[in-house]
């Protein structure tokens, strides 16, 4: 009996590239060491557990090779009991950046030309990395910060808002989908971001940051697809509305196709004058001799 690749990172990290591309049958096991820190086996009559004490990074494609707007939710191919497992979710598309597109090129170049030799690294304020790689080790081995009782009363809140909605100029904010394991994740990475900075506690700043990465990050990522997969984001009567406006478009512009959002409303403007007029046309003239 062997352990696999999440026991034999046991206390570090494990990085599973192409996770789309996974069984099932390991998806189904992954359950169990991302929830409880173990594996579970029982297998030629041994029955014994394993523990997988381990941080996961994982990295997947979209189900058409690239991220398509125009598909929403259909581009995750993901469980929800899977993607909530993991404490944040980024979204990386593949966009065409010019100046950012030069300095990946001169890079990989770089790479090529100095192979084998070695490079200062350290240039325009970077850290040199056996350095990094040194104060990591130290954080992790020597730190261990705890919430403070005002961090922890601004996250409970900030919890129960998040969970019921709230009124912010005079606009109510229907339930934004948050359970415990999303504020697990919230208290994971605060405290990670108080280990950081060798700090005994983890205060109201770092449990501020800590939310602001959430939102840019799961919430974000929630909130990318059909508005009707995130739960409680909208209500039934929205929902009705964005799949009326979402048939219209489908109906009037072909998929793949390059719009200005300009061209749209004037399109939408026009139907709804039309619609008015032929209203007018057919209703009775009220008071007239």
């Amino acid at each position: 009996m062997e352990g696999g690749a999440m026991v034999l990172a046991d206390g570090g990290v494990v990085c599973i590239d192409e996770f789309d591309k996974m069984r099932e049958d390991d998806r189904v096991a992954i359950h169990e060491a991302m929830e409880q820190q173990t594996i579970s086996i029982a297998k030629a009559g041994i029955t014994t557990t394993l523990n997988s004490r381990c941080s996961v990074l994982a990295a997947a494609n979209s189900v058409f090779g690239r991220w398509d707007d125009t598909k929403g939710e259909q581009n995750i191919d993901f469980m929800p009991t899977i993607l909530s497992r993991f404490d944040m979710i980024f979204i990386i598309k593949d966009e065409h950046d010019e100046n950012r597109d030069i300095t990946l090129a001169k890079h990989i170049m770089k790479v090529h030309m100095t192979a084998g030799q070695e490079i200062d690294v350290a240039s325009d304020g970077e850290l040199p990395l056996p350095i990094i790689k040194k104060y990591i080790n130290y954080c992790r081995t020597r730190c261990g910060p705890r919430l403070t009782h005002e961090a922890g009363e601004k996250l409970k809140n900030r919890y129960v808002l998040m969970r019921n909605g709230s009124k912010e100029d005079g606009e109510k904010k229907l339930n934004i989908p948050i359970t415990v394991r999303q504020l697990e994740a919230v208290i994971r990475i605060a405290e990670s971001l108080a280990k950081m900075q060798l700090e005994p506690f983890a205060i109201d700043s770092h449990v501020t940051e800590a939310l602001r990465l959430f939102q840019v990050s799961t919430l974000h990522a929630t909130m990318s697809g059909s508005l009707a997969g995130a739960e409680g984001f909208t209500s039934d009567e929205d929902h009705e509305i964005l799949s009326r406006i979402e048939k219209q478009l489908r109906r009037r512009f072909a998929i793949g196709t390059q719009v200005s959002e300009l061209n749209i409303v004037q399109d939408f403007l026009r139907q709804v004058t039309n619609q008015d007029e032929s209203s007018y046309r057919m209703s009775p003239h009220i008071g007239c001799s």
